[in-house]
């Protein structure tokens, strides 16, 4: 599987499709093309960095409307919205819902490649944050129930004091549990814990 960054373009313009293959192909980028939402969906995506480049107008579903369903399919790739027959409201619906740019067609090519660019550098940036939270998320699941009732306390700045008496433990237990949760979350510090705590978004219990 490659790891070079891939263009999805979906775009009914066969021509357009050949064009812009070959002008991301000409600095190096791997560019895949598609005709419809519909084909998009059906081709397997290598999972590498990139960008989706959406035509407004296509048949079946357009590139707004596909625009909306995307996190819901679970696909966090950038957008960027090509069309002809833009207007203020339309690119203005595009980058509320999140589109990184709105290109007319046709476009200059270096305004293309700079937005394209741009979208594979954010894409790059949000893998990494999800790898981390997902490096997180499965130390998280090797603590215990108590241990992870300790550190979401400790780290919403309770006291070893104050936990013992929350929980209906001794100090020295909450200490036990406190030092095992560190050391399974490599967390060489209390900071470190706090913004591994904010990261995974714990929920301070109940007690």
């Amino acid at each position: 599987m490659t790891a070079n960054p891939i263009v999805h373009i979906i775009d009914d313009d066969a021509s357009l499709r050949l064009s812009l293959c070959s002008l991301f192909r000409s600095i190096g980028l791997d560019a895949m093309a598609h005709e419809s939402v519909r084909c998009f969906l059906d081709t397997p995506r290598p999972d590498v960095p990139g960008c989706l480049l959406l035509d407004v107008r296509m048949p079946g579903i357009g590139g707004l409307e596909f625009q909306t369903q995307l996190q819901g399919l679970g696909i966090c790739l950038p957008v960027i919205i090509m069309t002809g027959h833009g207007d203020i409201p339309m690119s203005v619906r595009a980058m509320k819902a999140g589109a990184l740019d709105f290109l007319p067609k046709p476009c200059r090519e270096q305004d293309l490649l700079d937005a394209v660019s741009a979208a594979i550098e954010q894409d790059r940036s949000s893998r990494v944050g999800r790898d981390t939270v997902a490096q997180l998320r499965s130390l998280y699941e090797t603590l215990s129930p108590r241990e992870r009732q300790v550190m979401a306390l400790v780290t919403a700045g309770r006291l070893n004091k104050q936990i013992a008496g929350d929980l209906g433990l001794s100090e020295i237990t909450v200490k036990i549990h406190r030092g095992a949760g560190m050391r399974k979350m490599g967390a060489r510090t209390l900071a470190d814990l706090v913004r591994m705590a904010e990261t995974l978004k714990l929920v301070t219990p109940s007690v």
